[in-house]
């Protein structure tokens, strides 16, 4: 017999409500529906469902069986569209971003606050890869979306692209260099001067190495480091000169100073990038449209 999840449907309320015309109300049909319903599915299975008299509605020992084992059914049913419901509208869910560390850090921070604050009961899980890495991540869907710098060759046909922030890099120094800060040098000058640069497989790197073969310029870094913060602590305490997102830090605070160059980098942009082809959560989107705000950083 092929399953009509419609009898059973009617089985189950009426089996609930012991009335014919509870059930009815409930479902939002006839009561000659309903009943018509119930006498389909009995003639299915061969037997009585219920003992029906003026006064009130009893299940049969076969319809007691039968509500056994369909009750459970149906209360996950109604479980999982309550779980729908609640997803849709904010009451619980979560959502999966990757960056890396210096986005995480010093750009997202006041838009995880605000989410947090708009939606606590969702759940916050972020991944912390080189903005490289998060593609792959994306590509294997264990992201919802990714935070990332561009450039980023590694961007397919297949991923969506959303810039949500431009910002400048900055090649800055500590006090060794202090001849320096009162300058504006060539681009060309720098090779002259210990380069801290972010290892060969970010971003960031690639963009500073594109950037200066264009000029013909080509230099080597003194020191190769894993992270924008390890390059702001190493320009301190005078290991030499480093390019960082300007978003990333204070240079008062920090104690640091601003190298002018003649020529300028170009302005880079962040981005949210996402999968075409899998549609966002509620949550993901809310998480989106926070970008139509400005940030809180320091600068």
């Amino acid at each position: 017999m092929a399953l009509n999840y419609e009898l059973y449907k009617v089985f189950y309320q009426v089996a609930r409500d012991l009335s014919f015309s509870k059930a009815a109300e409930k479902l939002f049909i006839s009561q000659s529906a309903v009943s018509q319903n119930i006498k389909n599915l009995e003639k299915e299975l061969k037997t009585d469902l219920f003992i029906r008299s003026t006064k009130k509605v009893q299940l049969t020992e076969a319809g007691k069986i039968l509500f056994e084992h369909i009750e459970p059914a149906f209360n996950l049913i109604e479980n999982g569209e309550k779980s729908i419901r609640e997803i849709n509208s904010l009451e619980r869910g979560e959502i999966h971003i990757g960056a890396n560390d210096t986005i995480s850090k010093d750009f997202l921070l006041p838009y995880l606050k605000k989410y947090h604050r708009l939606y606590p009961e969702i759940q916050i899980q972020i991944t912390n890869r080189t903005s490289s890495t998060c593609i792959d991540l994306l590509q294997q869907n264990k992201v919802d979306l990714i935070i990332s710098n561009l450039p980023n060759p590694k961007i397919t046909d297949q991923m969506e692209s959303q810039e949500i922030y431009s910002f400048n890099d900055l090649f800055i120094a500590g006090s060794e260099f202090k001849d320096l800060r009162k300058k504006e040098i060539k681009l060309k000058e720098l090779k002259n001067y210990p380069l801290l640069m972010l290892e060969s497989k970010t971003t960031t790197r690639r963009f500073l190495e594109n950037a200066l073969n264009n000029l013909n310029i080509e230099v080597e870094a003194a020191v190769e480091l894993g992270s924008i913060d390890l390059l702001i602590e190493m320009t301190k305490i005078g290991l030499g000169i480093a390019l960082v997102p300007e978003y990333c830090l204070n240079l008062k605070q920090e104690n640091l100073f601003e190298i002018k160059t003649k020529e300028k980098l170009p302005a880079r942009k962040l981005a949210v990038i996402t999968n075409k082809d899998i549609p966002l959560s509620k949550a993901a989107e809310k998480f989106i449209e926070l970008f139509d705000s400005k940030p809180n950083l320091t600068g």
